[in-house]
């Protein structure tokens, strides 16, 4: 079976066991070999896929990693293990230990069973980068995550096409998280950086200040201004298609005109929620569905992953966003731009949905 087919029945799995697993061999058992074996792995095959696998560093002895991965009799994987309750954040000190004793080694993953973090040694041969070129979380996954791991499975797996990418997925992802992180609260230097183009007075730290929430505006308008108009021409295209085939198919079978208008504020406000979300969520489990009464913003296209909904009348604007019990909060504004000083209530609402 195609790993594309088998993830989705493994990921549904690991959304309802996830809370019964309390400790690390449990996570191993029910959760990271299952997901080895199903790369094509053999598990149960010592030779290939190795339980506490030495790896001593210096003169201390009796170092293990959980597993090893061997291939052509050499330990090509090192699996560092942790529970699916712990934070990898602070656990690659021993992986990085054990990559720099296993000369044959040329990728470390450490996972806690749902987050998998892939490294090499782009920076310094027989060195694991501090950086991981690759992280795929199983909850959050994204098309192109399930095009990386494909690249890891036992049939296909080619150490050289993966490093010569290895790089090029290292540097992107570390763009985006800093683009994501400047996009929400704008550095000094890359305030200062902007206002060298634009502003030609002195750049002193009371300016910087004065700018920082213009330019994050204009940032995030920008973003929302583009991504509209990208999804209103091919909404146009769409409708004009539709419309078309519709009056060829029935020219005499006409269907009552909708009240339902999705307006261009209505779409501004969808494409200002997407882009506060940005890093928060994979944004194409992102959805709309306007009704008579509002414009609701889903995850998953599911009216009960509802992150807000947007009310944009001419005498009154306000959002209502899903607190912690689905709860509507409500937040006046004045223009659909008003809903990013909501953005911390969105990403909060946002958040309790990702793991469901």
């Amino acid at each position: 079976m195609e790993l594309k087919e088998s993830l989705p029945a493994f990921v549904e799995r690991i959304k309802k066991t996830k809370d019964a697993i309390t400790n690390e061999e449990m996570t191993k058992t029910s959760m990271i070999m299952p997901f080895f074996q199903m790369l094509g792995y053999d598990i149960f095959n010592p030779l290939e896929f190795i339980p506490e696998f030495t790896a001593d560093v210096g003169t201390k002895k009796g170092e293990k990693v959980d597993y090893a991965i061997v291939i052509d009799e050499s330990p090509l994987i090192l699996i560092e293990c942790k529970s699916c309750n712990e934070n990898l954040d602070n656990h690659s000190s021993q992986l990085f230990r054990y990559f720099g004793t296993t000369l044959a080694a040329k990728f470390g993953i450490l996972t806690n069973g749902i987050e998998y973090r892939f490294f090499t040694d782009l920076d310094n041969e027989n060195r694991m980068d501090e950086t991981p070129f690759l992280v795929v979380n199983l909850l959050d996954m994204k098309d192109r995550d399930i095009q990386e791991l494909k690249k890891f499975t036992r049939d296909t797996l080619d150490v050289d096409m993966i490093v010569d990418s290895a790089e090029e997925l290292k540097y992107n992802k570390i763009i985006k998280d800093w683009f994501a992180k400047e996009l929400d609260s704008p550095s000094p230097e890359f305030i200062k950086y902007v206002l060298g183009n634009v502003y030609e007075g002195t750049r002193n730290q009371k300016v910087i200040e004065r700018f920082t929430p213009t330019i994050k505006k204009a940032l995030q308008q920008f973003i929302n201004d583009t991504l509209n108009s990208k999804i209103t021409s091919a909404l146009n295209s769409e409708n004009v298609a539709n419309a078309a085939q519709e009056t060829a198919d029935d020219p005499d079978n006409a269907e009552p005109e909708s009240k339902i208008n999705t307006t261009d504020e209505e779409l501004e406000a969808f494409w200002a929620v997407k882009s506060i979300l940005y890093g928060t969520i994979d944004t194409s489990r992102l959805a709309y569905r306007d009704t008579e009464s509002y414009f609701g913003i889903l995850v998953d296209d599911n009216n009960r992953k509802w992150v807000c909904r947007v009310i944009v009348e001419s005498n009154s604007k306000h959002i209502l966003i899903s607190d912690a019990n689905k709860n509507p909060v409500r937040y006046d504004i004045d223009t659909v731009d008003d809903i990013y000083n909501y953005a911390k209530e969105i990403k909060e609402s946002c958040k309790k949905y990702i793991e469901e």
